[in-house]
């Protein structure tokens, strides 16, 4: 058996591959593409907490692209400082007082649905509301959060273009041209938002050395943090309404008592996570379960098969919003746990509660299409029949 993440049936369900790689290659190694995999949970945990080992620096992909000096591709030292600058605007108290921003804006596209019968999850509600939550957290003007919530999707895509990994840089160059230009507005005529702050703000390093962004930093930060912001909490929204469709009985437990949802939208996280790996990179041999990683290699953690490993979770092909479980990984962990982590578990609990109160007998409505990309596992549309008793 092989496991190419790039493969589109592997992508349909990569779950049965996983479980392979776990049982019989738990330190997988494809030569062709030139990367090693690790799959069970407890290897997967210990190299994001073995930040020195396991480094980020060359990127969160298997592709190799231009890295930009973003958290996600930085080590410390640097990595502290930024990630301390950054941590200041997503604290509890910050992300607790959204949460009327972020209801409000699902009950406008719920309420809006409501006389057409129909939704897009994808399109319309999952895709839009984290969009406009970050956008407006990020000081992004609203005339170019469309435009830019295109392009980061076209910078993960894999599926329908020629040369895909050309175009996903063509749409990051492009996406950071429009950043550039909103930072350049900012440094000029400051605001109330992360962009500004950014400018501004400065933090004392590991050496008590005073460290502030520069606006080129800035820009690349708020590409990732835009892109982080509402690429995975979008698919990982869809893929619990498909969850919810195929359980309808926790589907009506969650109807009915509206505290599980927290604990419904954790095991999302683990059942289907919208992030199936994080790249890393190793500078010397690393030996696991009697296989050698030689250095200078392409190590990708993965994350859902991770999250499937039985030696941790019973049965966990099984969807159960009453599992118990104390972490999993689908934030990551360690130094490189998602800064927005509370954010989208915020946005993905109002999802669910405010769709669920509205439309509790939804339905499938249609074709669903997969979306084909490098790390991010979901769909590109999800259309939902909303009352379909009339």
């Amino acid at each position: 058996m092989e496991y190419n993440p790039f493969d589109h049936q592997t992508q349909a369900n990569p779950y049965p591959v996983y479980q392979w790689m776990r049982d019989e290659a738990p330190v997988y190694h494809n030569p062709e593409i030139g990367f090693w995999a690790l799959s069970r949970f407890d290897d997967v945990l210990q190299a994001h907490l073995d930040a020195a080992t396991y480094l980020s620096g060359y990127g969160p992909m298997i592709e190799r692209m231009d890295v930009a000096d973003v958290l996600v591709a930085t080590d410390d030292p640097a990595h502290a400082w930024h990630r301390k600058l950054i941590s200041r605007l997503f604290t509890p108290r910050a992300i607790a007082q959204l949460e009327p921003k972020v209801r409000a804006i699902a009950s406008d596209v719920l309420d809006a649905a409501r006389e057409r019968g129909e939704l897009d999850v994808v399109l319309e509600y999952g895709g839009y509301l984290p969009m406009m939550v970050i956008a407006e957290m990020l000081g992004i003007p609203m005339e170019a959060r469309e435009p830019l919530r295109r392009l980061s999707d076209r910078s993960l895509d894999r599926s329908n273009v020629d040369d895909p990994l050309a175009d996903a840089q063509a749409a990051s160059i492009e996406s950071h041209e429009i950043l550039a230009q909103i930072v350049e507005e900012k440094r000029r005529h400051p605001g109330d938002d992360i962009a500004t702050l950014l400018l501004t703000a400065s933090v004392t390093d590991l050496d008590g050395v005073e460290r502030r962004f520069t606006p080129e930093q800035v820009v690349p930060h708020l590409m990732e943090l835009m892109a982080a912001g509402h690429e995975t909490t979008a698919k990982l929204i869809a893929n619990g309404v498909v969850a919810l469709t195929w359980y309808r009985d926790q589907r009506r437990e969650l109807i009915a008592d509206r505290s599980l949802v927290p604990a419904a939208v954790e095991e999302m996280l683990r059942w289907d996570p919208p992030s199936q790996y994080q790249g890393r990179w190793v500078e010397r041999d690393v030996t696991l379960h009697d296989v050698t990683i030689p250095a200078d290699s392409r190590v990708i953690l993965v994350t859902g098969a991770a999250n499937h490993d039985d030696r941790v979770f019973e049965e966990p092909e099984l969807f159960d919003i009453h599992r118990r479980f104390d972490r999993h990984v689908g934030f990551g962990f360690g130094i490189h746990l998602c800064v927005g982590a509370a954010l989208a578990r915020l946005e993905t609990r109002v999802a669910f509660e405010e769709l669920l109160a509205r439309f509790p007998d939804y339905e499938l409505g249609g074709p669903i299409r997969r979306a084909y990309s490098s790390n991010v596992r979901g769909l590109s549309n999800l259309p939902l029949i909303l009352n379909p008793g009339e």
